[in-house]
């Protein structure tokens, strides 16, 4: 028997007819009558008496009703689900702490306007533990600032970004224009975790120039990280995307690096092989997304490819010796 045969079943029950049945149900009345006498046979019951031209349900016609009523109630929440899954397109996003913290929100916000049938998951963890879970297939795809090292995801750079020296107002580099590189010797840092990328290029850069910093603070959140620069008097390296607001508050300064070295771009990552390892240039490259979501991501990311910072922000230099 088929959820057809019950759904007749119910209509005639309900109207006491096979005529008004076949009316409700946009059917003729010998099909009904037929999908009526299937179902009689299939349980070798009666499930209607006729008296006097009119249809009477059984006692066994009842107790099928019953069962009937939430078989199909049943069937019939699996449809709204199943149809409510298929009208929308999950995506699940993960994003370094640096994207997340300065970008993400206004990214997602943007692609559900765009996009309302889609259903967004969105991870937040270092470059590290990003990459990782892209490869285990617990993320779609994912944007990040830190190096992929794995030959199975591709790179697409699309936003544009830079490190810079931070200090706070009490800070004594705050009253100077130029910082050389032999003034962070020995200096208190506040850092990022390790398995991050902002950490990972600062920490290529110490070693290239043969720097010694002290480790004051390390954590994971980018607010706490600026927090230390404000209040403890740290020095940071992180991303010019988030202080814009500490900057016009004058309670951040920031150094440019001048060789431009610290330029870096958040890039979008995907499973797909054949990535080309040049990934820290703000070009196209690696192979064009596939799914269409991923394509959406990459379009509405455009929007936020150019590092507008406020004219007000002075531009401070940091230099090699």
């Amino acid at each position: 028997m088929t959820i057809r045969h019950l759904k007749i079943f119910i209509a005639v029950a309900e109207t006491g007819s096979m005529s008004a049945a076949a009316n409700r149900l946009y059917l003729t009345q010998p099909t009904v009558s037929q999908a009526i006498r299937d179902l009689e046979d299939h349980y070798h019951v009666q499930l209607f008496e006729r008296f006097h031209k009119k249809l009477f349900i059984t006692d066994e016609g009842r107790q099928l009703l019953n069962l009937a009523l939430m078989t199909v109630g049943t069937f019939d929440s699996l449809e709204r689900s199943m149809q409510h899954f298929q009208e929308r397109t999950p995506l699940r996003i993960g994003s370094s702490l640096t994207v997340g913290t300065c970008l993400m929100s206004n990214v997602i916000t943007d692609m559900e306007k765009a996009y309302p049938k889609i259903e967004i998951y969105s991870f937040v963890s270092n470059t590290t533990e990003i990459e990782q879970k892209l490869l285990r297939h617990e993320l779609d795809v994912a944007v990040v600032e830190g190096i992929i090292e794995s030959p199975e995801l591709s790179v697409l750079p699309v936003v544009e970004d830079s490190l810079v020296l931070v200090c706070g107002k009490n800070h004594e580099f705050y009253g100077k224009n130029t910082i050389y590189a032999s003034e962070l010797e020995g200096r208190r840092f506040a850092i990022r975790e390790k398995g991050s990328g902002t950490r990972k290029l600062f920490e290529q850069y110490l070693s290239a120039h043969n720097i010694h910093i002290q480790v004051a603070w390390e954590a994971n959140c980018p607010r706490t990280i600026i927090n230390a620069v404000i209040h403890n008097n740290a020095l940071a390296v992180m991303s010019e995307r988030l202080i814009k607001h500490e900057c016009r508050q004058q309670s951040l300064k920031i150094f440019r690096y001048e060789t431009g070295e610290w330029e870096r771009c958040f890039k979008l990552v995907y499973r797909k092989k054949g990535t080309d390892t040049t990934q820290n240039l703000c070009r196209p490259t690696g192979s064009t997304p596939s799914s269409p979501s991923i394509e959406n991501l990459r379009t509405v990311l455009e929007r936020y490819r150019t590092l507008n910072l406020p004219d007000e922000i002075p531009s401070c230099i940091f230099k090699d010796d």
